[in-house]
């Protein structure tokens, strides 16, 4: 069985895949296949988690990047490798090229966090920054690549990567072989096409499907137009799958294996991605709980047994706490509100005991007694409060309006 799509270097088989997996052994980590209890309720079926978040250099990347850099020809290895990527696949290519004796030169956003930064320099990886943005880091690789022979390692688009990172699917059918659905997260679709040739060529009644951040979501249009289209301004915090073009060589294996493509919010994903650290105990990148996101959002939507790809966990920790606050908020457990009082002693200390009343956690406060918009002897405060949930959050408002607060937002 192959699959090809126009542009492709090759087919990507089973083969492929076997072979990618024999080549990584000793390499990559075979990860856990952890349940979940909650999910599992949720779903109504029994629902696991691959960890590739526990994956060597912190996501699934060093799978395609090993298998791509291994299939080099001598002179090509003797001339080096360059990669462009705000992250992981930056750390994956720096450990491959660095356990294969390979130099390698990796192009990053200025902006990219210094977390990644430091790992892919520790792996062995010269880092250069360029750019405000990947696409620009890229077109340096690419200029790079140019001038010095440097072989270019895509994180997607290649068919090596493709059979690296489909060793994820034969994993899940050993770990879960009574599995129905595979659900994964997607960008260029690297991962997906991967997963998708394993699983189907050995259980093709499997159901894979595919998800990605709403706001940045080429696949559905590309597979709607019957190729792959650009979106404009890809935003989302899932800057693992923030991509503005499927591959050419993923998407004809997608289109053809994938049997869904799903979408979820931001607030879907930050409530995922909070869920996976609170109940799962695990640290996992907002692409990483794309899965979890699309299993919660519609939970009566798939067949069971599930297994859901954690792909990674490099997780920047300044993101990591705003998107913890944005999935607090998401569920009702976090609230900021702004109010005026009437600026006397006593006034701020009445209003805190109004909250601890209703058992609210104050976590920040903001007093504001000198503004143009404020009256003789008025003051504005902001609070951020803990909570327990939205019908906790109904509770603290009313609360506040007995009281006589006047609550601007």
């Amino acid at each position: 069985m192959s699959y090809s799509t126009a542009g492709s270097l090759r087919a990507v088989t089973l083969d492929d895949v076997r072979g990618a997996q024999k080549m990584l052994s000793g390499v990559a980590r075979v990860t856990a296949l952890e349940g979940s209890r909650h999910l599992s309720r949720q779903v109504g079926a029994p629902v696991y988690l691959k960890c590739e978040n526990l994956q060597r250099t912190g996501s699934f990347k060093l799978r395609g990047a090993y298998v791509r850099i291994s299939g080099l020809l001598p002179e090509e290895r003797a001339a080096g490798v360059v990669a462009a990527s705000a992250g992981n696949h930056a750390q994956g290519v720096a450990l491959a090229s660095s356990l294969l004796g390979v130099r390698a030169t990796v192009f990053m956003p200025k902006g990219a966090p210094l977390p990644k930064v430091g790992a892919t320099r520790e792996y062995g990886a010269e880092v250069r920054l360029r750019g405000q943005v990947v696409d620009e880091s890229l077109a340096a690789a690419q200029e790079y690549a140019y001038d010095t022979g440097a072989v270019l390692i895509h994180p997607f688009d290649h068919p090596d990567v493709i059979a690296g990172q489909g060793t994820v699917g034969l994993e899940i059918l050993e770990q879960c072989p009574e599995v129905r659905t595979v659900v994964v997260g997607m960008g260029g679709g690297g991962l997906a096409a991967g997963i998708a040739v394993a699983v189907k060529s050995l259980r093709p009644d499997v159901r894979i499907v595919g998800v990605q951040a709403a706001g940045a979501a080429a696949y559905p249009p590309s597979l709607a137009a019957g190729r792959p289209v650009s979106v404009r301004n890809p935003m989302t915090m899932a800057d693992g799958i923030r991509v503005g073009r499927p591959g050419d060589v993923p998407f004809g294996i997608v289109d053809e294996l994938v049997d869904e493509v799903r979408t979820v919010t931001e607030d879907e994903l930050s409530t995922a991605l909070l869920l996976c650290l609170e109940r799962a105990k695990l640290v996992v990148e907002p692409a990483g709980a794309s899965p979890v996101a699309a299993l919660l959002s519609r939970p009566d939507t798939f067949d069971g047994p599930v297994v859901a790809v954690l792909s990674g966990g490099n997780v920047d920790p300044v993101l990591m706490e705003r998107v913890l606050r944005h999935g607090m908020a998401a569920q009702g457990r976090y609230l900021a509100v702004r109010l005026r009082l009437t600026d006397r002693p006593g006034a701020l200390a009445s209003l805190l005991g109004t909250l601890s009343a209703v058992d609210a956690n104050v976590l920040d406060v903001s007093h504001v007694r000198t503004d143009p918009r404020l009256g003789l002897t008025e003051a504005e405060v902001e609070l951020h409060l803990e909570t327990k949930g939205p019908a906790h959050c109904a509770e603290v408002g009313r609360a506040l309006h007995d009281a006589g607060h006047t609550v601007l937002d």
